[in-house]
């Protein structure tokens, strides 16, 4: 028998028993659709959370001042401790493994007028990398720099929702708004920033001004030492030396201010590469767990084709006799049920993976959620899928063509169905 007669024979059986090829379809269908869309979703989260951490920040330590709780250097434990301005010179020094450390203060509820309107904003003052640090985007002019920061100059970018309160649809740049009781001039506005945490508030809400003019205009109120920031912002040199940063800032924190360096109530930290770990470690596990939960939906079905192949087998016994009785070799046989299922098995995928790609792409037209970026069907997930399907296919396919191709010729032509 050729190629040809043997595929036409494949077909015109498989037609011939319509629910049951339906039926048998469907299992592998299904198993495919559940493989590339539950892994498609996991990547979604994935690229969700890595688009909202962009949004908060990039890589970042913060450390805050605390209260000791351990005994150190002679002196007590329940001392407050408090940054000094000019603590990030020293602690730069002593840790190598960090690329930047920088004090930020900021002022909630400060008054800032321009000529239209006025609000209580909160005003944060810090170095020129806090910029790129804490993803604050410039729409319009730039962000107070270098210069500005050593001559202490009255220079303030906007955030994008401080700009609308202030000045509505009108120019913001050049223009002069009064934070507190001193005149600033407006260099630059931030683009809308989407966000759902921060540590003190909404950047888009916020005041930027170097941090010279904000300790010499809004400093710490007394008894606190007018040259007091709220915190240290810290971002290792590479993502593989951020414990060892982390750990220096530590031990160059305890030296400066006399505390354990194990103590960690003393500086209590926020560390947002440790956060994005622990989230990668969760959509990780949840990516593997979906996908193992549609690979066995795959080999259920694939059960299911060596089933029914079987039941096939055994229905067409007395054909299967009436074949080799006609000259028909154990090796057509074999390769008449193998086609049949590779045939059935391979549609089912195909049909699977166009449907589940299709169903992505409709959901990926609906409005965006929070920490989801959509279904993302990857190509190592279609290479997944075809090597799960070509294994299920020889799993189906081998044992029931074996089958039939061992019924015995003279029994097959006595066997009735059904009994």
């Amino acid at each position: 028998m050729s190629f040809r007669d043997l595929l036409a024979d494949t077909f015109d059986t498989l037609a011939a028993h319509k629910r049951r090829t339906a039926l048998t379809m469907f299992g592998i269908t299904w198993g495919i659709i559940s493989i590339t869309v539950m892994v498609a979703a996991g990547k979604g989260l994935e690229i969700g959370f890595e688009r909202k951490k962009a949004e908060f920040g990039r890589d970042f330590i913060v450390f805050w001042a605390g209260r000791t709780s351990l005994q150190a250097g002679g002196m007590r434990a329940g001392r407050q401790i408090q940054w000094r301005a000019t603590d990030h010179i020293q602690v730069q020094r002593d840790s190598p493994s960090c690329r930047h450390v920088m004090p930020e203060l900021g002022q909630d509820d400060v008054p800032v007028r321009s000529s239209y309107n006025n609000a209580s904003l909160l005003v944060t003052g810090s170095l020129p990398p806090f910029a790129e640090i804490r993803s604050i985007g410039v729409a319009e002019g730039r962000y107070p720099s270098w210069e500005d920061e050593a001559l202490a100059r009255r220079v303030a970018l906007l955030g994008f929702e401080a700009k609308k309160q202030l000045f509505a649809s009108r120019p913001a740049l050049g223009e002069t708004v009064r934070i507190g009781d001193s005149p600033y001039t407006v260099v630059g506005v931030a683009r809308p920033k989407e966000e759902d945490s921060n540590y003190d508030g909404p950047d888009t809400g916020k005041v930027f001004v170097p941090i010279a003019a904000i300790l010499r205009d809004l400093p710490k109120r007394p008894p606190q030492r007018p040259d007091i920031v709220d915190r240290l912002l810290v971002t290792p040199r590479s993502l593989e030396e951020h414990e060892a940063c982390r750990d220096e800032v530590r031990r160059a924190l305890g030296r400066l201010h006399q505390f354990d360096p194990r103590d960690k109530e003393a500086a209590p930290v926020m560390d947002t590469v440790e956060q994005a770990q622990a989230f990668r470690r969760l959509t990780d596990g949840m990516r593997y767990f979906l996908g193992a939960v549609g690979i066995a939906t795959l080999f259920i079905g694939a059960i299911g084709v060596m089933n029914v192949m079987l039941v096939a087998v055994r229905e067409r016994t007395r054909e299967i006799g009436v074949r080799r009785a006609l000259g028909a070799t154990r090796r057509s046989i074999v390769r008449l049920f193998f086609l049949e299922t590779l045939i059935v098995v391979f549609a089912s995928g195909g049909m699977g993976l166009t449907l589940a790609y299709g169903f992505c792409t409709l959901v990926n037209l609906l409005p965006a959620v929070p920490y989801f970026a959509g279904l993302l069907p990857t190509w190592q997930s279609g290479v997944l899928s075809f090597l799960l399907l070509s294994a299920v296919a020889l799993l189906a396919a081998v044992y029931p063509a074996r089958r039939a191709a061992a019924v015995d010729p003279i029994e097959a032509l006595r066997f009735e169905t059904g009994g």
